[in-house]
Parts: C-alpha cells; sequence; structure tokens
C-alpha cells in the first residue's frame, strides 16, 4: 500500500432547492390561494475519524466531493426532499486546512469524530410564505441558496505519545522491534525506513503507549534534502521526543557533530517542536569494548553540555530497553495527572499546540506560494503533494 499523508480535495455542498409558485386549483374551491411549498436544504460534507485507515492514499484517486442537492418545492405544500449529507472517512491524525484562507478547520483527533467542512445551502421558500391580506396571491418565491464550496487540504500526522529522532542508521527502527510487536524494516545501510512506522509499547495488561518511529534527518534536511524533513510533521503530536545517537557510527563520523545536525535542522523546522522534551538516548553501546562504554558515553553528553536526561542502550540487544521504556511510561502518566490538575501546564500545552498549528499554516502557505510561481520557474517543490512512496504501513499493537 502506497503511504499519503497530504492530499489536497474539493468539498462542495449541496444547493438549497428552490421554492415552489403554486396556487391551489381545485373544483369548488374557488380562489383557493398559494399554496407552493419550499424546497429542501443541501446535504452537507462531513469528514470522520476511523482508526482503521492510516493512509490518504484514496484522496489521491479522488479528490472531488459532492453532497446531494436539496430537491424544490411542490404544489400543495409540499416540500422538496433534503439532499442526503455525505460522510467521508479520513485517518485518526488528519488535519483540516482551507487552502484560500489557510484557517485551521478541524484537527481529527479521535475515531467517530464527526467534523462538518462544507455547510449545505439553505431551502428557497414557495409563495405560501408570503401571503397577506393585502397580497392574496403573491407570484414570490425565493430560490435555495448555493452549497459551500471549499478547497482543502489534508494532512495526517501519526497518533504517538513517543517520537524517535536521530540520523539515519542510528538504530531507531531497531529500537522500535525491540520494544513493540512493530517490524519495520531493518538493514545496515542508510534510509532504510521510508515512511514511519508506529508501534505500541505494553508493559502490562493496561499500560501502553505508542511509540513513532520516521525516516531519518542529516545535514540541509531544512533545505530539502533527505526524507526526514517531509516526516517530521509526523511527531508534532508526540509529547517527548528520544533522540537516538549512534555512538560508534560505521563512517566514522562524529556523533557529536550529528546530535548538534539533528537538533539545528529539528529547531529550522519547527521551533514549538525543538522546545518538546528530548532525551538523549545513546545506541550501539555493544559495538564498543566494555571498558570504553562509559567513557565514550560520558564524553558525548559533556561534549553536548547535555542537561535532560540520558540513557545508555543497545537496541539490537535489548540491553537498557526496558529501563528506558519504564521511565518514558512513568513520565507520560506524570505529565497526563498534571495536565488535569494543573491549569498552567494544561495552558502550555494548548500554547504548543497552538503554535504547531501556525507553523503547519505557514508551511502550506509557502507550499501554495511555490504551486503559484508562474510556468517556467525552474526551481523544484520538494513537497510536492503527488510525492508518495510504495511501501508498507505497519501499526502493530
Amino acid at each position: 500500500m502506497q503511504f499519503v499523508d497530504e492530499a489536497s480535495i474539493v468539498a462542495e455542498a449541496g444547493n438549497g432547492g428552490k421554492g415552489c409558485l403554486s396556487f391551489r386549483r381545485e373544483k369548488f374551491v374557488p380562489k383557493g390561494g398559494p399554496d407552493g411549498g419550499d424546497g429542501g436544504h443541501g446535504g452537507s460534507v462531513y469528514l470522520i475519524g476511523d482508526d482503521a485507515l492510516n493512509t490518504l492514499i484514496d484522496f489521491k484517486y479522488q479528490r472531488f466531493y459532492k453532497a446531494q442537492n436539496g430537491q424544490p418545492g411542490q404544489g400543495r405544500q409540499m416540500s422538496g426532499k433534503a439532499g442526503d449529507d455525505l460522510h467521508v472517512k479520513v485517518p485518526v491524525g488528519t488535519t483540516v486546512i482551507d487552502e484560500d484562507t489557510l484557517e485551521v478547520i478541524a484537527d481529527v483527533t479521535e475515531a467517530g469524530q464527526v467534523v462538518m467542512v462544507a455547510q449545505g445551502g439553505r431551502r428557497g421558500l414557495g409563495n405560501i410564505h408570503f401571503k397577506s391580506s393585502t397580497n392574496r396571491a403573491p407570484r414570490r418565491t425565493t430560490p435555495g441558496t448555493p452549497g459551500e464550496r471549499r478547497n482543502l487540504r489534508l494532512e495526517m500526522k501519526v497518533m504517538a505519545d513517543v517520537g524517535l529522532l536521530g540520523m539515519p542508521n542510528a538504530g531507531k527502527s531497531t529500537l522500535i522491534r525491540a520494544v513493540s510487536a512493530a517490524k519495520p524494516k531493518v538493514a545496515n545501510y542508510p534510509f532504510t525506513t521510508l515512511v514511519p512506522n508506529l508501534g505500541v509499547v505494553k508493559l502490562g495488561m493496561h499500560e501502553h503507549f505508542v511509540m513513532a518511529d520516521v525516516p531519518g534527518l542529516i545535514e540541509g534536511a531544512s533545505e530539502g534534502a533527505g526524507l526526514g524533513l517531509r516526516f517530521l510533521k509526523h511527531l508534532t503530536r508526540t509529547r517527548l521526543l528520544l533522540h537516538v545517537v549512534d555512538v560508534a557510527p560505521f563512517d566514522e563520523s562524529d556523533p557529536v557533530d550529528s546530535a548538534r545536525a539533528i537538533a539545528r535542522e529539528l529547531e529550522q523546522f519547527s521551533p514549538a517542536l525543538a522546545e518538546r522534551p528530548r532525551w538523549l538516548v545513546l545506541n550501539k553501546l555493544d559495538l564498543l569494548p566494555e571498558e570504553e562504554r562509559e567513557a565514550r558515553a560520558e564524553a558525548i553528553v559533556a561534549a553536548l553540555d547535555w542537561q535532560g536526561p540520558v540513557y545508555r542502550i543497545s537496541a539490537i540487544a535489548s540491553q537498557g530497553t526496558d529501563a528506558l521504556v519504564q521511565a518514558v511510561y512513568r513520565w507520560l502518566t506524570e505529565q497526563r495527572i498534571l495536565e488535569v490538575e494543573d491549569e498552567a501546564v494544561a495552558e502550555h500545552e494548548r500554547e504548543m499546540r497552538e503554535r504547531m498549528d501556525a507553523e503547519a499554516v505557514a508551511r502550506a502557505e509557502s507550499r501554495l506560494s511555490r504551486k503559484r510561481k508562474p510556468a517556467g520557474d525552474d526551481e523544484l517543490d520538494d513537497d510536492d503533494d503527488d510525492e508518495d512512496h510504495d511501501v508498507e504501513v505497519e501499526y502493530v499493537p
């Protein structure tokens, strides 16, 4: 299945039916008077969150969605039939943006959540509404109003509590395989991960959290290099970032320089996301002699002047991973409790999400401005809507 996380569609609601101009005509009923009925309301377009979907692939092939028009009114005070509403299923985690106004219309974050994106037209009134003592035979009706038409951009972001961040081949996919049932591709070359992967980390019967692995970043990603920047938006819903660093890179690059490069690219992509709590995870310690591991880890932490939590693991050998996931679960639980009990914490979380929404709108505006460039412009749009990847998407509970 192709993984498509962005799509542009047109949602058009139905038009309202026009009112009827009619007079009662029956034998033995002289001057029966007006009896024109009203038209029917036009159908509206709704989006519904569906957790069975994990890609926007359907919207690549069908981009126009039209609700039914209302029927016109009839004589004998008969109203026209209202148009049927159109319900369109979208993946949970979809943000809906109006491409013309750049307004964030809705954020579909729950299964079954219903969002109206195009309002149906109002019905027209029949001439029965315009009779009066001075106008016994009105010939006035009103037409139905047109349904709302919107150009929408859909952006799907995976729903995860924790996001993995790091260079290609840092061991992010190996880590998610070690702590969950997800089975993303793992190989000894960079850019093995081409799309986000989700895994449910279970610690008990009712204790679990969702972890997301996105393609690795490289230096220059903010200018379009590599794949990671395209998928970084999937981390904007996470509460915690795990910065995975390879302590023994096969290309003998400096882990400190790599970690700093990731931090720079993250800041350039989203200053709000860069403010999320970030833990340092030193991976692949099993590749070093035992007597050198602690010294190498301390040197990296000192060079980065890291102030947050640090975890030393070997994902492939499942060493240190249990302590890591236990700490993550405790932290997530504490944060949820704080948001309920402390209004200041809840307000801070709302402000963070508003800032990320504003940044998403800015990115959408940038994409639209590139699309509107005059013909012959040689500059490439690296964030094309039609770009997709013919790979499998895994979400293994």
